[in-house]
């Protein structure tokens, strides 16, 4: 009888990826994307003295896209430039957690 080979998995491991977006008059801060199913379960920034709005979310490796809401407006993350069109007549914001 031949032993058993055990094979180690390796479950990915989150990382945490702060998003953060400067909008001192904004009442309200979202971010969406693939990894709120959108509009499904959207994360809420805190504001920041400044007007700095920051959320830290816990990534698994791969590939997203996402986009802020500020007070109901969609827009891009101003401080990445990595953009893929959406189908939508617009573009998302592109991150890579490796």
């Amino acid at each position: 009888m031949k032993p058993e080979m055990k094979t180690k998995t390796t479950k990915p491991t989150n990382k945490k990826i702060n998003f953060s977006l400067p909008a001192p008059a904004a009442q309200a801060v979202l971010v969406v994307g693939s990894f709120t199913k959108w509009q499904a379960a959207p994360v809420a920034l805190k504001k920041l003295k400044g007007g700095l709005w920051k959320a830290t979310l816990p990534l698994d490796p791969g590939t997203y896209e996402y986009r802020f809401v500020v007070d109901g407006q969609w827009m891009n993350d101003p401080g990445n430039s990595v953009r893929v069109p959406n189908g939508l007549g617009d573009v998302n914001s592109v991150l890579v957690v490796q």
